[in-house]
């Protein structure tokens, strides 16, 4: 049914478990698993007129998302290889982690992204705002959500 699933991770808990879930789906439908770690843009300080000596440089936050990506999609990668499916990763930089997950799973013919939910609800879904919810709400692409009932422990 599905050729092609995204799995998105952010490095937390909660998407490590939704990783292994994801993996294990995607073994079920035989289906190639496409990992992505969305990080956040290099921003520049905005309150003063020089670039602080602490603040790091645009190439050294570039290369340290690169790594942080490279250690959040490495699990879904072993699973994904011990699974014996073809599997890849991308680390991607974006303002708005939803409309970057969306473009992806567009541009690399993903059948359905495949993320969690901290299953938050109420004023805590609304005030967090939902990386989920905005995905849902941006893509005609089929969505499953996986979500913790219990966080589980880090």
């Amino acid at each position: 049914m599905y050729r092609k699933i995204l799995i998105t991770t952010d490095g937390s808990a909660v998407s490590k478990q939704t990783a292994c879930a994801g993996v294990a789906f995607a073994r079920q439908m035989g289906a190639e698993v496409l990992a992505l770690f969305v990080a956040a843009e290099y921003r520049y300080p905005v309150y003063v007129e020089i670039i602080p000596p602490s603040y790091p440089l645009e190439e050294e936050y570039v290369e340290t998302m690169i790594r942080a990506g490279e250690e959040h999609t490495g699990p879904i990668m072993r699973a994904a290889e011990k699974a014996g499916l073809q599997h890849s990763a991308i680390t991607a930089f974006a303002d708005s982690p939803a409309l970057k997950i969306v473009e992806i799973a567009d541009k690399h013919d993903c059948d359905l992204i495949f993320m969690g939910s901290h299953g938050r609800s109420g004023w805590g879904q609304l005030l967090l705002g939902s990386v989920t919810n905005k995905v849902l709400s941006h893509t005609l692409k089929p969505v499953l959500v996986h979500r913790l009932i219990e966080e589980p422990a880090a």
